[in-house]
């Protein structure tokens, strides 16, 4: 990802924030199968809800009898409990991977671009040339953390906004 984030950087007129913005896109459509199994399944075991519940009341106190009578909603209701979490275990290595490389990158130190120049590959002769990547995005730097914090309050806002919806 670290090779493939620096060649779009060159395509997108040597601008790091627009490689980010389409590389997240990218890995964003190749996991939309994913993300979508894992929507459906979260609405299927959201419309259980209220058939679990029941089963509280009459087996709250027998655990065992309430886990058996909640694997055969299961079955019967086609629903599978880890229908949620599995596509999530697949995705979550690819976001990290995509973020580790953001930050492996934005080599600020010397240290940096030893440790960058590691995860290059030596026989695409492109990359080597982009580095090293002009970190400024608009009005940030994408090498030093957000001091004024507005990228955040914006994002806790949208989300904020997004709930009452």
């Amino acid at each position: 990802m670290i090779n493939i984030l620096i060649v779009v950087s060159g395509y997108l007129f040597h601008n790091f924030g627009l490689a980010i913005i389409t590389l997240t896109i990218i890995v964003r459509a190749v996991t939309l199968p994913l993300t979508l199994k894992q929507l459906k399944a979260t609405k299927a075991i959201q419309e259980l809800q209220p058939k679990l519940a029941e089963l509280q009341k009459k087996h709250g106190k027998d655990r065992q009898k309430l886990a058996q009578e909640q694997m055969r909603l299961y079955k019967e209701s086609g629903v599978s409990p880890a229908g949620c979490m599995l596509p999530m275990l697949v995705q979550l290595p690819i976001w990290i991977a995509l973020f580790q490389s953001i930050i492996r990158v934005v080599a600020v130190t010397p240290e940096g671009f030893l440790n960058l120049a590691r995860h290059l590959y030596s026989s695409w002769s492109e990359v080597f040339s982009l580095v090293p990547l002009n970190s400024k995005f608009l009005w940030l730097d994408l090498a030093t953390p957000d001091r004024i914090l507005l990228l955040p309050i914006l994002v806790g806002a949208q989300c904020g906004c997004s709930r009452r919806w």
